[in-house]
This record gives structure tokens, sequence and C-alpha cells, in this order.
């Protein structure tokens, strides 16, 4: 992969392992020469994977709507920002530029990003690797949701397995490296189900 796309939150949350989980992240993307594509802000977990990746020497692309200059407060200090009209803009852009995907902890902005994504994937609109960073366990809620979204019959088991989760940022780039995208079934019954 030569570019990956983070989404994680305008806020640095209360604990400090999301901090250092972002800053990890962004290392380790420049140390492995990817370019990191974010939503283009400089504050909270955003603006930490932008700074450190930047710090160790690597290339970071933003892409943030101009109504959201101001709240997010827009990096200036990015290889490049994009200034685009809509948030549905940023995130297709964003879809456009990246070969894969990680998410960070995050509020609704992330949660949303990282399941329009899934759907994306789950629909065959793209067949790039979707990585979930279970910093200390905090995604474990989401990942028991979509357990149960199979067990109930909501979700088939391999688009439940479009989602790579990992609590350590190596495992899941090896993760991700390995991924094969499932075949998308354009069916959305089972047949016998009907």
């Amino acid at each position: 992969m030569k570019r990956v796309c983070v989404f994680c939150g305008s806020r640095p949350g209360v604990r400090p392992i999301y901090r250092e989980a972002a800053e990890a992240l962004g290392r380790l993307l420049a140390e492995r020469g990817i370019e990191l594509v974010y939503g283009g802000g400089n504050v909270g977990l955003m603006g930490a994977v932008a700074d450190a990746c930047l710090a160790a020497g690597g290339r970071v692309v933003g892409v943030i709507p101009r109504a959201l200059m101001e709240w997010e407060v827009g990096h200036e200090g990015l290889t490049r920002l994009e200034v685009v009209d809509s948030m549905h803009t940023r995130k297709a852009r964003m879809a456009e530029l990246a070969e894969g995907f990680i998410a960070l902890p995050g509020g609704l902005g992330t949660f949303e990003e990282l399941f329009e994504i899934l759907t994306w994937a789950q629909l065959g609109f793209h067949h790039k690797p979707v990585g979930l960073l279970n910093v200390e366990g905090y995604y474990q809620p989401l990942i028991q949701m979509m357990d149960r979204g199979v067990s109930d019959g909501f979700m088939k088991p391999e688009n439940r397995g479009l989602l790579l989760v990992e609590d350590n940022l190596h495992a899941l780039f090896r993760s991700m490296a390995a991924y094969h995208p499932p075949a998308v079934s354009k069916r959305i019954h089972d047949e016998r189900q009907l």
C-alpha cells in the first residue's frame, strides 16, 4: 500500500493512550513510506497522527470541507491540503486516494466514516482493506454489535469479515497486507429465507 486513509477523532479523548496510538501510527506510516490521507484537521487525534507522520519525514494529504476549516482548524503544514465543498466530497476523495483504511478511536464522524467505507466494500464499490485499531478495547462494543448482526441474521459472516480488527499496529498491517476481498453476492436475500 502506498496510501492509507485514517479515520479518527477531532478530539483527543481522555486517555493518553489514544494520542500515543495515533502518534505511533503516524510514525509507522512514515517509516514504511506510506502516505497518510486523513480529514485535514490539526486538532485531536487527527492532528496527532498528521504531526507524527510529518515529524518522521512522511507525506500527508488532508481533505477538509470548506465549512469545517474553522471547526477542525485546517492543518496548514501538510504536504497537501485539499479544501472541498462537502462532507460527501471529502469522503469520496479520501476513498479515491487511499489503498486501505484504518480507524482509530473517535466519535460519530469516525463511526460514520468507518461504516460507510465498510458498506461500500460490502456492495463491491471497492476492494480495499479496512482495519480497526482497537486501542484499549475502545471498539469492543462495536465489534460485539457486528457479531450480533451476524448471529441474528442481519449480516453475512463474510461481510463481518470485511473489518480487520487488531489491538497492535504491526498485527493490523500484517492483516491488511494479507487481505483478500470476499466475492460480493448480488443477492440480498438467501433463497432459504424466502
